[in-house]
Parts: C-alpha cells; sequence; structure tokens
C-alpha cells in the first residue's frame, strides 16, 4: 500500500497503534482483530484495515495461519541485531552531525537534553528523547541514512517502551547525551561517534536485562546466555 492508497482515517488510525506499541498497550504476539481495534479507535474497520496494511509493509505485522493479523515477535538474535545495527547507524549521524551541524541545532540539542534532565522518566521525558534523537539524525544531513534509521526504527517499536521507563536509564541519559553534544559542539566526529555507540550500546544492556522477565515472549532467548 502507497501513500496515496492511504486515507486520513487510515493514517490516524495507523498513528494510534504506533503509539500503542510505545506505551506497551500492544506487544509481541498481540492478535489485531478489526472489530475490536475499529471499536476501541472509534472508526470503520476500513481504515483500521489500512493501518494494518501499513504496519505489516513496515514489518511489524504478521499474519499467523488460521489466526489472522498479529504484532511479530522478535527472536532474541533479532533485538540483537537491531541494536547492532542502530550504534552503526546512530553512530554515524552522530559523526556526520559533528560536521555538519549548524550551531543553531547544537544549541536546540543541548536545550533538549537540559529539558530531559528536569522531568527525570516521566512520559514527558521520553517524548522528548524521541524529538532529540531525530534532530540529531536532521542534524546530521545525510538522508539516505534517516531513512536507514527511520526503518530500524520501526523495527524496535516491536519491542515496546523505551528504556527509560527504567529508574535510572533517564538520568544516565542524559548524562550520555552530554558526552555526544561535547564532542559534536567541539566538531569531534570520531569521539562523537564513540560516544554515540556507547550511548546505543548502554541501552541495549537495559534492554537485554529486561529481557529476563519475558522469556516467554522471546523465542531463542536463553537466561543463561545473560
Amino acid at each position: 500500500m502507497t501513500d496515496d492508497d492511504s486515507t486520513p482515517q487510515g493514517n490516524a488510525a495507523y498513528s494510534r497503534l504506533l503509539n500503542e506499541l510505545r506505551e506497551g498497550r500492544l506487544n509481541p504476539g498481540d492478535r489485531l482483530r478489526e472489530t475490536e481495534l475499529a471499536d476501541r479507535l472509534g472508526v470503520s474497520r476500513t481504515p483500521v484495515r489500512e493501518a494494518i496494511r501499513q504496519l505489516e509493509a513496515d514489518g511489524i505485522v504478521t499474519h499467523i495461519p488460521r489466526q489472522g493479523a498479529a504484532i511479530r515477535t522478535l527472536d532474541y538474535a533479532e533485538v540483537m541485531e537491531l541494536y547492532e545495527m542502530r550504534a552503526v547507524l546512530e553512530g554515524t549521524a552522530a559523526r556526520l552531525a559533528a560536521r555538519a551541524a549548524s550551531e543553531i541545532e547544537i544549541e536546540e540539542l543541548i536545550d533538549m537534553n537540559q529539558q530531559m534532565a528536569t522531568l527525570g522518566n516521566a512520559p514527558e521525558a521520553f517524548i522528548l528523547n524521541r524529538q532529540f534523537h531525530g534532530a540529531l539524525f536532521d542534524a546530521a544531513k545525510n538522508r539516505f541514512l534517516a531513512r536507514s534509521i527511520r526503518a530500524l526504527q520501526m523495527a524496535l517499536l516491536i519491542l515496546g517502551p523505551t528504556t527509560l521507563t527504567d529508574p535510572d536509564r533517564a538520568a544516565k541519559a542524559v548524562e550520555e547525551h552530554v558526552g555526544v553534544l561535547d564532542a559534536i559542539k567541539a566538531r569531534d566526529g570520531a569521539l562523537a561517534e564513540i560516544k554515540m555507540r556507547a550511548h546505543i550500546e548502554a541501552a541495549q544492556r537495559v534492554r537485554v536485562r529486561a529481557l529476563r522477565t519475558l522469556p516467554d515472549r522471546i523465542p531463542g532467548y536463553d537466561g543463561d546466555l545473560l
């Protein structure tokens, strides 16, 4: 399905379902029943069907024989591979931003991170964190990289809520952002990439710890490996 085929109601339903994934109200393995979703979202089944098709194109939804559409379940190896690619792509974005970001863009990133510091791990901080990373990608000024990162972020949605929900993670993330921003401000691309990779790897460690509580939802997971 292309953007030209979508309707405003279908796009709205799609956005609502993406938010439910981010917030953990939709989880891997959950069935997507058109009638139930239409009732919950207050729309007809047609836009719900459109939204499910968009999610399927994103790789978030799969069709289970004799059951229908469901949120994909990532296996343990896929989770690790996603974070490996995230470290590569976002590290590259930080390196490019050190070269290409304007002073105004850098100041905006610093301001956003300072706002995050005041919010702790409140839901508003999660939104601001997404905006921070999005602004950094924009500052890298590479459209091909931005598209690759957006595709990866869609797959990461399957994992559910951000790791910033961890009590200690929000404060540490702000500190890690400071390291990235200091390197970008100094126009040190190599250091910015190192700092961003370390930031993503720290989030990965939190995610791996969280997987210990979800062995039934992570095929291929073996607690002894962690």
